[in-house]
């Protein structure tokens, strides 16, 4: 088991409202962390263009994660 912070912004924090909170997960990296958060807050969508970082540093699905870790999450930003 890992604890981790998960940090929300934007339209993350508006659909699961709140923007910040921790867990207690299984999942070994950013992918099946998302699916967990899906679940949680079922208004999250995966969204091909959203970004993650791990400790402040940008990341992908498959960054794996460690106990301790603070998970970042943007959506993509719409406009132009």
């Amino acid at each position: 088991m890992k604890h981790l912070t998960v940090q929300y912004f934007a339209l993350f924090r508006e659909l699961t409202g709140r923007s910040e909170e921790q867990l207690t997960t299984t999942a070994t990296d950013i992918q099946a962390l998302f699916v967990e958060l899906r679940e949680l807050h079922p208004g999250l969508q995966r969204f091909e263009q959203m970004k993650v970082a791990v400790n402040d540093e940008m990341a992908d699905w498959q960054t794996a994660l460690s106990d301790g870790d603070a998970v970042l999450l943007f959506p993509p930003v719409a406009g132009g």
